[in-house]
């Protein structure tokens, strides 16, 4: 998305030029020596800058150039940007070559990703190593592990809080096993994928070390303030993220005497971006990663990195510039990268992240909320209604579609959509609030509360999707027929992930049915936080059973497995973006994709009873005598009645 850049006192085209013309001779010196022996590389590098000069500059001007050494920093940076570039190792120079041919390669039906934590899926790097086997057994082609970096011992948000982008956890390995790890699995065809945390670092983070020295230059690093005054003014607009941990935006620390922006939690400083040498520094870390092979960065709280008084700090078009900044940076020192966006905001501000020029892929958390919304009430309407409005994205870029992830569930659906359908979002959230943590009458999910705001009654939702589906309480308190009905819930949207437009991600351990794992109570360094129980050490007996299909996990796995084939199998999901359909039924949610004279209509139940859809009604197979169902691979006359089977899901092969 573009925003419009403040009025400056020069021709920014014309003066973009003359910087460059200046600062290539500059570079020309102080790279001579590779030049010499690389010449063809050199040339085919200056035509990429020549390319992203202008945004970047345009975009750098519009951010820092009222800022008397502007001119400075921007040699600095693309100094730094082609040092990076020259230390790019061979094979990923090889990779930019091939992604620039084909930019959309994410895009592809074959795409199919994972996500887990190393050492609980695995122990450290080398075991994430010994998994690669595995990883191509479930047909995975990108592999996100999550935060793996250096970070503070106890609490740490997962791993969010980082202490230094260059030094992995000594407990998981080091940074040249994770590059080792990276060629590896880009040798069979899988993507790596790190998280970006660059909204702040930790506390031990060296800048932050610096900082509570009482060093100036690097106290500008950060937003400190000595006493209440500008927190206050900054507060009276902020809505705070976890009240649980410190009310409002700032915490105070008694050793430098300074209240610090701390969005998060209090060992999570927010990096100020007002600085240029901020954003050159962020910009050094993120080509760090990116040569170690890194393909995909995830930014992770886009929404957040710029501050302005009287706003709400969310949102804002500077955060939007600065990952366009971000994203000409690596469109000329690693073309292969390409960036992931992390907006759990309501979703128009959701999709602004979404371009080819900012932010290539992006999580869906409305599909997400809005799967197990629909599970909840058995009603398609709001899916179906939110889905008709937002799933279209610009070319050239794709979801990533999840039915969880390693975070809590927010119910981040638009109160607008829920209002035109005459749902109060306020009260409907507390309905799904109680019914996700088993307190609703009738209820089979069992997950707990994340984050509760008295002062709001706002909260989140935590569980593993088969906890959360209804496969703990049906194992543990009910019958046969509610674990294969909890099996068919899991599956159920799993195949909307896979099917309906994107790259659809599992979270690695929900392919084989993980519950709930309560024993985070008994750590204090994870009691207060319930996202652990969804956060279960990989259970090797499942894993163990998944191959044996009369078990639970092999259910569930061999269920997981035949989307997956499904999915590399039809080239019409990479196609047209799918048409959602009314099929008639408030129960079945359908949609329709097409890919040359093919087409396929999906059809979904989301009841625990049989539904049945009209094909004479949908008018899609008129003048055809029968298709068929690529899934049961059963032939269905065009002027049939379908008949779906509580949570079943059709696809309906035809020609157009």
């Amino acid at each position: 998305m573009a925003y419009p850049t403040k009025k400056l006192p020069f021709d920014t085209k014309s003066e973009a030029q003359k910087s460059l013309e200046r600062l290539l001779p500059q570079l020309s010196d102080r790279f001579s020596d590779f030049i010499e022996t690389h010449p063809e590389d050199w040339s085919q590098y200056l035509e990429r800058i020549r390319e992203n000069f202008y945004t970047l500059f345009r975009i750098l001007v519009d951010l820092y150039g009222a800022k008397y050494d502007f001119f400075y920093y921007l040699e600095t940076l693309l100094v730094e940007i082609t040092a990076a570039w020259i230390n790019r190792p061979e094979g990923l120079k090889k990779l930019d070559t091939s992604r620039e041919a084909q930019p959309n390669w994410f895009q592809d039906h074959h795409m199919l990703g994972g996500v887990c934590y190393v050492d609980l899926l695995a122990g450290d790097l080398s075991g994430i190593r010994k998994k690669i086997p595995y990883f191509k057994e479930l047909g995975l082609t990108y592999l996100h592990l999550m935060p793996l970096f250096k970070s503070p011992e106890g609490e740490n948000d997962g791993g969010y809080a980082i202490s230094s982008y260059r030094e992995v956890d000594p407990k998981l390995g080091t940074m040249d096993e994770l590059r080792t790890l990276a060629d590896e699995l880009r040798a069979e065809g899988i993507s790596l994928v790190l998280d970006f945390v660059f909204n702040h670092t930790s506390n031990e983070h060296e800048w932050a070390l610096r900082a509570r020295e009482g060093d100036q230059h690097y106290q500008n690093y950060y937003r400190m303030f000595p006493d209440r005054t500008m927190p206050n003014a900054y507060e009276q607009h902020l809505r705070e993220i976890f009240p649980e941990e410190h009310p409002g935006a700032f915490t105070f620390f008694y050793d430098i005497g300074q209240w610090v922006w701390t969005t998060f939690h209090s060992n999570q400083w927010d990096l100020n971006y007002a600085n240029p040498e901020v954003f050159n520094q962020m910009a050094q870390e993120m080509l760090f990663l990116a040569n170690q092979g890194v393909e995909v960065l995830r930014l992770d709280a886009v929404a957040f990195i710029w501050k302005e008084l009287g706003t709400s700090c969310e949102n804002l078009p500077e955060a939007h510039s600065i990952i366009q900044a971000y994203n000409s940076i690596a469109r000329i020192a690693a073309p292969a990268l390409i960036f992931k966006s992390e907006a759990i905001v309501h979703p128009d501000e959701v999709a602004k992240y979404i371009s080819p020029d900012e932010c290539q892929i992006s999580y869906n958390p409305l599909l997400m909320a809005l799967l197990w919304n629909t599970l909840a009430t058995r009603e398609v309407n709001l899916l179906l209604y939110s889905m008709k409005k937002r799933f279209e994205i610009p070319q050239g870029c794709s979801w990533v579609n999840y039915v969880r992830c390693h975070d809590d569930i927010g119910w981040t659906f638009s109160d607008e959509d829920a209002a035109d359908l005459w749902v109060n979002a306020f009260d409907h959230r507390q309905f799904l609030n109680t019914f996700y943590t088993g307190q609703f009458e009738g209820s089979f999910a069992r997950g707990l509360p994340f984050q509760e705001n008295p002062k709001t009654k706002d909260a989140r939702i935590s569980g593993t999707t088969a906890s959360l589906a209804g496969l703990e309480k049906a194992i543990e308190e009910e019958t046969e027929v509610q674990v294969a009905l909890a099996i068919r819930r899991i599956l159920l949207i799993h195949n909307i992930i896979f099917s309906i437009g994107g790259i659809p991600l599992i979270y690695l351990g929900d392919e084989v049915g993980m519950l709930n794992d309560y024993s985070y109570q008994l750590d204090p360094d994870k009691a207060d936080d319930s996202r652990w129980v969804h956060r279960p050490k990989a259970d090797s007996e499942l894993y163990g059973m998944r191959k044996q299909e009369d078990t639970i996990p092999g259910r569930i796995y061999h269920g997981i497995k035949k989307l997956v084939q499904l999915r590399k199998t039809n080239p019409i999901l990479s196609g047209d973006p799918p048409e959602f359909i009314y099929t008639g039924n408030p129960h079945v949610f359908g949609f329709l994709r097409k890919n040359g004279e093919k087409q396929v209509l999906f059809v979904n139940n989301f009841s625990d009873d049989p539904q049945t859809v009209s094909l004479t009604k949908l008018h899609l197979f008129e003048h055809m005598g029968s298709v068929m169902d690529i899934v049961s691979g059963e032939q269905v006359t065009s002027e049939k009645v379908l008949e779906l089977k509580p949570f079943q899901f059709i696809w309906l092969q035809g020609e157009i």
